[in-house]
């Protein structure tokens, strides 16, 4: 049903690619992240919860057309539906029905709960298309309550000695995630980059709730000490740090599981919170759908299919033009 081409992923029974990596004539969008909603397109299809997302991203000019979760759409004779992927707010898997069965591009999803976005919906199917950002064994999370307090204590500590936290995290979904998963235990307002205002108003437009912000620059000199900042990691070593003062910084993201990693980032503190499956479960969403050829991509793509071939699986893997996390264009993770 799905083909590898030169722009990427595309369905010549329904004449439409799946998270195009060029400009195509229709592309339907697993969620909004940049590694995976390329502009030039001359039309889009997504998720509802995507489309003030992509939106932005894109301007008024792009063609955005959008689908409640479940509902159906018919291209050629293939049946398209958008079910929740749990990665950031709009995310979605894609379901094909058609000629050849039952097909589901994941795209990128997580199991673990988040205030920002539904949960992942298991959806069953004959061939999984699956992403592979943490396909190892070593890549397993830590309960989100558990990093938060880690989080809150490393904030309380700075405050005490009077310097900011700066937490560095990716502007689109991780942010947001932070600032809902901290809202649950605290009422303190968060200081960020300028760079993560605007889609901070689509997420409380959805219903998200967080915690209340400001920019560094709206402060107009005033102390940074004791405040917790959230900032981009491309924000590293500009003039803007220097607003800060003195302060501690960390990263989060699931690459921080990594003690090599940490130290490559050379940061003061790593926050294993991440947008993606770990490796339980993504096994676990493989037994869940049931499918019995399981496609892999993204991250470590071939770790993962040798392990399912060996438990029976009819495997592969699909090439991607972004085999690596990153900050700009990806956000991924």
């Amino acid at each position: 049903m799905l083909q590898e081409a030169p722009d990427g992923l595309y369905c010549a029974e329904g004449d439409f690619y799946i998270d195009p990596w060029g400009p195509v004539a229709r592309a339907v969008i697993t969620h909004a992240h940049g590694d995976h909603a390329r502009a030039g397109a001359r039309w889009y299809c997504c998720a509802d919860p995507s489309a003030p997302l992509l939106r932005r991203r894109f301007g008024p000019e792009a063609v955005i057309e959008s689908k409640p979760y479940g509902d159906v759409v018919t291209f050629g004779g293939v049946r398209v539906s958008f079910h929740p992927a749990g990665h950031i707010l709009g995310s979605a898997q894609i379901r094909l029905e058609g000629a050849d069965g039952v097909w589901v591009v994941s795209g990128d999803y997580k199991r673990a709960a988040d205030p920002t976005c539904p949960p992942f919906e298991p959806v069953r199917c004959d061939t999984f298309i699956t992403e592979s950002t943490f396909g190892l064994p070593i890549f397993r999370w830590d309960p989100v309550d558990d990093v938060i307090s880690e989080m809150l204590a490393w904030w309380d500590e700075n405050r005490a000695a009077g310097r900011a936290s700066v937490l560095f995290c990716y502007t689109l979904g991780k942010a947001h995630r932070v600032l809902a998963e901290l809202a649950r235990v605290t009422d303190r307002r968060i200081l960020i980059h300028g760079a993560m205002a605007p889609l901070l108003d689509v997420y409380r437009a959805a219903g998200v709730r967080m915690l209340d912000t400001s920019t560094v620059v709206d402060r107009r000199g005033a102390s940074c000490a004791g405040e917790l900042v959230l900032a981009p990691l491309l924000a590293r070593g500009t003039p803007w740090m220097r607003r800060l003062g003195p302060f501690s910084d960390a990263f989060a993201s699931g690459t921080m599981r990594i003690r090599g990693v940490r130290r490559q980032r050379n940061v003061d503190r790593g926050f294993v919170l991440s947008d993606h499956a770990d490796w339980p479960d993504l096994l676990q969403t493989v037994a869940d759908v049931g499918a019995h050829r399981v496609l892999t991509t993204h991250g470590h793509p071939e770790p993962l299919a040798r392990y399912l071939r060996t438990h029976g699986l009819d495997t592969a893997t699909i090439r991607s033009a972004w085999e690596s996390e990153g900050d700009d264009p990806s956000e991924a993770v």
